[in-house]
């Protein structure tokens, strides 16, 4: 992808293009090159780059000249689909995503179907022959443009048709979306930039470390209707089960849904197995382009598709993410196939992904006499005990509750973070509230059914997510052993190998200091000079683990290894 001569904002395909810097076209749009670049079927799409983000911000508004540039991108598109935005035959709409250079699934906003309007939905009703995916299309453009642009707080979702919505919108915020597909396209464009500085993405960006100056591409592609007919649909697949690892393919699929139905979390969609008996070609097509793209990504990837009218269309694909457990056997196994080398392997594991792996479990026996208060899909596995909380303030009001919804959104990420664990009524296992805590690595059932969120409020539960059950009360856990597990044990004989310290759990070398020892509480302590062998829990987490290897430490006892090599390796690899 380059720039086509005299754009200063955007970056328009062009045949045998180069590959695109993520860092100015966002990952969503180097994902949109790479699949067309292995010839997969994309709708075609133009990008404005973070550099236009950039000085949007610093001048407040639409930097000088990307209005007459979004004129050129959406000509682009119509000489290649022979359609007319704003057009009164074969009408052009649009969906304007964000994309940002580091993966920040569900965070920032999408917009689709925008262009339309009264005359527009008329078009549409004409060319499809269906009047009402018209009114359809043009009621959920106008909720998206309503919420996301003109900020209205309204639940605009349930409401029967158009002209409720805008009732709605024009009730809570005193506007009305423009007719003017231009006008829409330029405040989409605003609003998308200024989602990158909204709570969610900032709590998200804090919570990973990733930087927070770091913007957003916008991505402006033509719409393809997975809610055009009963040959349609959208869907998510995962290349490996981004639960457990295993090499199959894992995800959902929604007749007659469209863009953000399925992770939305608001209905729940079908397995995939769905599309193979409605359409065995397109899904057949699709486990081949998931196939090219795992094995060209080396590495499991998470893939947005839509079918129109039984024509298979590839939205995204990036890196997917995943439970510890899954971390762990994909990398494992991609050393199998001979994708990765060991070295590579123990990079894409965390210290934090194996402890999260390393946490308790319910003891064997424990739940047989606990009262089951909920079950659903246990969507990112691991145990958790709380108080159950219904709204994401409250979560951040009491750290390690249970966070109960509805469905979450992006504006309940502050609390999940906080919680320890996330229970949803309604979704999924690729919908938001999945996506999000299996990127947190935090326990959560979704799919609960109605009722849930009042059952179980103020009680203090115990969430088994591996299973997909919610108990009453505290019930006790019992811890998992590395040793004892064949992928953790390898992993840990290639990171021994590529650690720049020695990790045992016997054996120290004299000098030995014990920062349990050392009276400091949650301080780092001062390491004495000469020293060989340190030990205690300070030096088991990763500040502590970088202060040993700065002190020239040749030896770290701890009981368990392999977070700490893990660790060890990764401040070698970012300091050398």
């Amino acid at each position: 992808m380059t720039a086509t001569t005299g754009f200063r904002w955007l970056v328009v395909p062009e045949a045998d293009m180069p590959e695109p810097s993520r860092e100015l076209v966002g990952g969503k749009a180097w994902s949109l090159w790479r699949m067309r670049s292995l010839g997969l079927r994309v709708p075609p799409a133009f990008v404005v780059t973070t550099k236009a983000c950039a000085a949007y911000f610093e001048g407040d508004d639409l930097p000088e000249g990307l209005a007459g540039e979004l004129t050129a991108g959406i000509r682009h598109l119509e000489r290649q689909l022979g359609r007319a935005f704003g057009g009164t035959e074969r009408p052009l709409l649009v969906s304007v995503r964000s994309g940002a250079a580091i993966s920040m699934p569900g965070m920032m906003d999408t917009i689709l179907d925008l262009g339309c309007n009264d005359e527009i939905e008329a078009a549409l009703a004409a060319e499809s022959g269906d009047p009402e995916f018209a009114a359809e299309v043009h009621r959920r453009f106008t909720g998206f443009y309503g919420r996301l642009v003109l900020g209205c707080t309204e639940d605009l979702e349930d409401l029967p048709d158009t002209a409720a919505v805008r009732a709605a919108i024009a009730d809570d915020v005193g506007e009305a979306v423009p007719a003017d597909p231009w006008e829409q396209l330029r405040a989409a464009v605003a609003a998308v930039f200024r989602s990158s500085r909204s709570r969610r993405a900032i709590a998200y960006r804090k919570h990973y470390g990733i930087p927070e100056d770091l913007g957003t591409a916008v991505t402006i592609q033509a719409m393809v209707f997975g809610n055009l007919d009963d040959d349609s649909g959208t869907g998510v697949l995962f290349t490996r089960n981004p639960v457990d690892g295993t090499r199959e393919p894992y995800g959902e699929y929604l007749p007659r849904g469209q863009g953000e139905d399925v992770v939305s979390g608001r209905v729940t969609p079908q397995p995939l197995a769905h599309l193979a008996q409605r359409w065995p070609r397109v899904h057949a097509e699709l486990l081949a382009a998931a196939d090219c793209l795992d094995r060209e990504g080396r590495d499991a990837q998470d893939i947005e598709f839509t079918v129109q009218r039984g024509e298979l269309f590839l939205l995204q694909s990036r890196p997917a993410k995943r439970t510890a457990r899954a971390a762990v056997r994909i990398a494992v196994e991609l050393v199998d196939e001979g994708v990765l080398t060991p070295d590579e392997a123990v990079t894409r594991v965390t210290a934090d992904q194996v402890r999260t792996l390393l946490r308790p479990e319910i003891a064997p026996g424990a739940a047989e006499d606990a009262q089951l208060l909920a079950s659903g899909v246990g969507a990112s596995p691991g145990v958790a005990t709380g108080v159950v909380v219904d709204t994401p303030e409250a979560a951040q009001e009491n750290p390690g509750c249970v966070l109960v919804r509805k469905s979450t959104s992006p504006d309940d990420v502050h609390g999940m973070i906080a919680a320890a664990a996330v229970v949803t009524e309604q979704g999924g296992a690729t919908s938001h509230a999945a996506v999000v805590s299996r990127a947190l690595d935090t326990p959560c059932v979704v799919g609960c059914g109605a009722g849930t969120v009042a059952a179980l409020t103020g009680r203090t539960v115990t969430v088994d997510a591996t299973t997909g059950r919610v108990y009453a009360g505290e019930l006790a856990t019992s811890a998992a052993d590395e040793r004892e597990d064949p992928d953790l044990r390898r992993l840990t004989d290639w990171a021994e190998a590529a650690s720049p310290v020695q990790v045992r759990a016997a054996g120290a070398v004299e000098p030995v200091f014990d920062g349990d020892q050392a009276g400091l509480g949650e301080a780092l302590p001062v390491i004495p000079e000469g020293t060989k062998t340190v030990r205690g829990a300070v030096f088991c987490a990763p500040d502590g683990v970088q202060a040993a290897l700065d002190a020239g430490v040749e030896v770290i006892l701890t009981p368990h290894r392999l977070p700490v090599l893990l660790a060890a390796i990764a401040h070698h690899r970012r300091t050398s």
